[in-house]
């Protein structure tokens, strides 16, 4: 028997970014692409009123539908404003993403008319479409680590691991979509009151919500130099942050935590 394929919608205002993140999403799922535009313009039909949509809403569902059916893709991704409940339904998704990135979008009738969706499974927040795609892509096919694949570096203390640490590192997966956390052995040392164990964990919490199985933790010696030879293939380069995140210091936090008694 067949295999039915997967219907998955991107709705949310226009401008918010759908499409974008569809073009990162259908390659990662080898999926088949229902762009929006691209109906109304086979069929001719640039009708926005509420019948409309809902003629656009059956007229999408129905493309959608034919694709599952035939069962040659496993996933169908659809990029969609999709502004009610009532179009929603006509689509009948199985797996709804909401990308909820702006408060307005481009024209005064679809803000009227939008309804924000009761129900997903997905919620898109920021417009960086390179790292949801990955995050959905991980909620339908659970990412597993692999030694062979391209992994970026990350060393350091983490004594804690704050708000800094995190951007980094979600700007560091984007370049290869795995990360080797590397806890340097400081506990003890100067000012570095926390474990291996302790900071293992502190990662963890921080990181598994999003990037479950995209990271390795291991602890090294206190490397302090880093040399390598000619010609070795490595990229070394330095990721700037925003002023505003490169201002977070792990010193004033512990000296916080120390204040409210959780740190000696």
């Amino acid at each position: 028997m067949k295999k039915l394929s997967k219907k998955i919608l991107i709705m949310g205002l226009p401008g918010s970014g759908k499409t974008t993140l569809a073009a990162k999403l259908v390659p990662l799922l080898n999926a088949k692409w229902l762009n929006n535009d691209e109906v109304r313009k086979a069929a001719n039909d640039w009708d926005f009123s509420k019948e409309g949509r809902i003629r656009q809403a059956e007229r999408m569902g129905k493309f959608a539908k034919k694709y599952k059916k035939e069962g040659r893709y496993k996933y169908i991704v659809s990029d969609y404003i999709c502004p009610t409940h009532e179009t929603r339904k006509l689509f009948n998704a199985d797996y709804l993403v909401w990308v909820d990135t702006i408060k307005k979008g481009r024209y005064a009738d679809t803000n009227k008319m939008f309804v924000k969706p009761k129900k997903f499974n997905f919620r898109v927040t920021t417009q960086d479409a390179e790292l949801w795609a990955n995050q959905i892509l991980d909620k339908l096919i659970p990412y597993k680590w692999d030694n062979k694949k391209p992994t970026a570096q990350m060393l350091g203390r983490w004594q804690p691991f704050h708000d800094g640490h995190f951007a980094l590192f979600e700007k560091i997966i984007k370049k290869t979509g795995q990360v080797c956390i590397q806890v340097r052995d400081v506990q003890g040392v100067n000012d570095n009151p926390f474990n291996f164990k302790t900071v293992k964990r502190n990662i963890e919490k921080r990181l598994n919500s999003k990037h479950k199985n995209r990271f390795k933790i291991i602890l090294v010696p206190n490397i302090t130099n880093i040399s390598y030879g000619r010609g070795v293939g490595y990229k070394i380069e330095e990721v700037v942050l925003p002023k505003k995140i490169q201002k977070i210091s792990a010193t004033k936090i512990r000296k916080k935590m120390r204040k409210k008694g959780m740190l000696k």
